[in-house]
């Protein structure tokens, strides 16, 4: 792979002591060991995109970059262009491209990992979010003078509804009852999902928990959580969900959280798999498309129906930076039973002289 140590200067030890790409984590690594595959010895452009990779504070946003980026190179190298070369016309190629292209599904019988491109295209989120990841890239590339520009800068976004989700949620009713399911399952799979309802985290959050993140603050039970974005947190840990914790750890106070026999963290492919077995046996509805997320938006949504429930500690309980990210999860703000409307023509009825017929 290339060497990303610049050549030493008069006066500068030449010999190579350590490798920039040494204290890499293994998603950025083995990203550009894998693009090196596919371009000539010497070429910055691997290095380049493992160190933007690396840049990145979490394990599920630098996966998720993978994934994306990953996308746009094969389509860039599938017209002879270096994305290094890239151009406007190219750029926005693609994104017409990716409004039909299908996505990459498992292949049924096929080998662990094996998918074919035979899912349907992607939302517009989807999109959305893959065109931010590719400009991402370039930013970075711009401020590190290894691009003259961003491809992506003019590219049109698709059109996102900033008020809705399109995140299919559960009923309370629902909610028990994939939690029930999960309590039968196990003491860790109740105790993971449980967690994740009753606190309302991401499963990147859960899943980098440690054990030692367990704490007390002014007699609150709290877990200490990296959320996205790579800040931490401590959040109330409510006493049934503690329980169920205690009742899993059975007494272990390290290492990861929710872990496999074999003391790894488990691992996220697993746990959405499992979501979805888990919602079947429930009986839920949408059980064929119910993912770890459906909980953490349960929970905000759940949180929000409470007669007394405050928007202000509903978005913190969501840990949201901004309001109107947890009123997209208002599903009462749309109910046509709970119009303003209604309330003030009564009180205006009230208010109004009578007039005789």
């Amino acid at each position: 792979m290339t060497d990303l140590v610049p050549a030493a200067r008069p006066g500068q030890l030449a010999a190579r002591v350590r490798s920039a790409a040494d204290d890499w984590p293994t998603e950025a690594l083995d990203f550009a060991t894998e693009l090196a595959d596919h371009y000539p010895d010497g070429d910055p452009y691997p290095g380049l995109v493992g160190a933007w990779i690396a840049r990145q504070k979490t394990v599920n946003t630098r996966q998720t970059y993978v994934r994306q980026y990953r996308v746009w190179d094969t389509y860039a190298r599938g017209t002879g262009t270096h994305p290094l070369q890239a151009r406007f016309p190219l750029a926005e190629a693609f994104s017409r491209h990716l409004e039909t292209a299908p996505t990459l599904q498992p292949v049924k019988g096929g080998h662990r990992g094996q998918k074919a491109p035979t899912g349907p295209p992607r939302s517009d989120a989807a999109r959305a979010n893959l065109l931010s990841a590719c400009s991402s890239f370039y930013t970075y590339a711009v401020r590190a003078r290894a691009a003259e520009f961003d491809p992506f800068d003019l590219v049109a976004r698709p059109e996102l509804d900033q008020d809705g989700s399109a995140t299919q949620g559960s009923t309370e009713e629902e909610s028990a009852r994939f939690l029930a399911a999960a309590r039968d399952a196990g003491p860790r799979h109740y105790a993971l999902f449980l967690t994740m309802y009753t606190m309302a985290l991401r499963l990147d959050s859960a899943l980098g928990a440690m054990a030692e993140d367990l704490g007390y603050d002014k007699g609150h039970r709290i877990l200490n959580v990296r959320l996205k974005g790579g800040r931490r947190k401590p959040k109330v840990v409510p006493p049934a969900t503690g329980h169920a914790i205690d009742i899993y750890l059975d007494g272990r106070t390290t290492g990861p959280l929710f872990q496999t026999r074999t003391g790894n963290p488990l691992d996220s492919t697993y746990v959405w798999k499992l979501v979805r077995r888990l919602a079947a046996r429930a009986g839920i509805a949408n059980a064929a498309t119910f993912h770890p997320h459906v909980l953490k938006h349960d929970a905000v949504t759940h949180a929000l129906d409470a007669p007394d429930a405050k928007l202000h500690l509903v978005q913190d309980f969501a840990d949201h930076m901004d309001p109107r990210t947890t009123r997209r999860y208002d599903r009462k703000k749309g109910r046509l039973d709970n119009s303003p409307g209604y309330r003030i023509a009564a009180r205006l009825a009230e208010r109004l002289p009578v007039v005789d017929d």
